[in-house]
């Protein structure tokens, strides 16, 4: 059952005055962003799914696929602190198969710039539930913060852990790259082979004999790139115990209380998570005051790494169960891009989105 379009605003409208009633600022952003800056910011799937036009006296301009970037240049560029802020309006993203997915849906959110980080992420979550609590939507939250902090903390090289941290959002090649640190996969057979040629010369002299150079990567940037594939090669695996307990964050999957308790079973063998372990558990504590019951709510170490690549810490979402609808509403904390969007200055931000004409589906198959 499609909701009609009156429906989807009604709804749309009301959450967006719940979100102004809590203090939140009413705010606003542009349909047309800048490309270039931003398109880097969100991350591999929404940079596949944005549509880019050019505009002769802007560069590249896209629609707005989300509201959240626009907001925190928003408030780096002056807003006070403390500050909350309610957004209503149009985002854009092409589909890539003809599954009915809407490329033109309402966004209604909320985003709170606080410096009790805890406090904050409770007060987006427990926001949420409440006023989709008729819903009886299923919760799931992890948390970004601890696989990075399991990732630094690794004695390894830091070319190796920045490639993990690079590709924290796409699981899969984060795996193949893991087993292939620690030694539990070879080499791909094509890297190999490569690896065996440029023992045997110089990289420079490899890239002169190639010939004539096509595409954008000068000599000395693809010799660079080789140099560093070897001192990749001669780098010791990732110690067995650190990637042993890496594996097991990544398949972490307990009620959140619960998952607590084992992250404080494995800090001695991950010294390195204790901060975000802490800050995990100051979060429980701002949910149970809250009335969230955090020994049945759902925790996945790995939940939120297919989305947005700006989360790097809480992250939730609200499905329907039974159904093969997308989130009803997600959200997550974002401290690195108030930094790399407040040219020196960074505050600590979290928030979330709702879909209203997912709700007023919902709501209209409940009647």
């Amino acid at each position: 059952m499609t909701a009609t379009r009156a429906a989807i605003r009604a709804e749309a409208e009301r959450l967006y005055a719940a979100f102004l009633a809590e203090g939140a600022a009413p705010v606003e952003a542009d349909i047309l962003q800048p490309a270039e800056t931003l398109l880097d910011l969100y991350g591999e799937d929404i940079r596949a799914r944005a549509y880019v036009t050019a505009d002769p006296l802007n560069g590249e301009m896209m629609l707005r696929p989300d509201f959240t970037v626009p907001v925190v240049q928003a408030h780096m560029a002056g807003g006070a602190d403390p500050a909350r802020y309610a957004y209503l309006g149009e985002v854009f993203r092409r589909q890539e198969h003809l599954d009915g997915r809407a490329r033109e849906y309402l966004q209604v959110g909320y985003e709170a710039f606080d410096r009790d980080a805890p406090r904050a992420d409770a007060e987006v979550f427990a926001l949420f539930t409440t006023l989709l609590a008729d819903l009886n939507l299923r919760p799931a939250t992890g948390d970004i913060g601890i696989l990075m902090a399991a990732v630094k903390g690794l004695s390894t090289t830091p070319r190796r852990k920045a490639a993990l941290l690079r590709h924290i959002w796409r699981p899969q090649r984060f795996k193949a790259l893991l087993d292939r640190f620690s030694g539990r996969a070879p080499l791909p057979p094509a890297r190999a082979q490569l690896l065996q040629r440029l023992a045997g010369d110089a990289p420079q002299a490899l890239v002169a004999a190639a010939g004539p150079l096509v595409g954008l990567r000068s000599a000395e940037d693809i010799a660079a790139r080789a140099e560093a594939l070897l001192e990749d090669a001669k780098a010791p695996p990732i110690a067995a115990p650190e990637a042993a307990m890496l594996y097991d964050l990544l398949s972490l999957e307990a009620p959140a209380r619960a998952a607590l308790d084992h992250l404080r079973g494995i800090l001695p063998l991950l010294p390195a998570i204790e901060l975000a372990v802490e800050t995990f558990a100051a979060r429980l504590d701002a949910l149970r005051a809250r009335g969230i019951d955090v020994t049945c709510l759902p925790f996945e170490a790995s939940h939120g790494r297919t989305t947005l690549e700006y989360y790097d810490g809480f992250v939730f979402t609200l499905e329907a169960t039974g159904t093969s609808l997308p989130a009803v509403a997600s959200g997550g904390r974002y401290d690195a891009l108030t930094a790399v969007l407040g040219q020196g200055k960074s505050i600590p931000a979290v928030g979330g989105i709702i879909r209203p004409g997912l709700v007023a589906e919902l709501r209209g198959a409940q009647a």
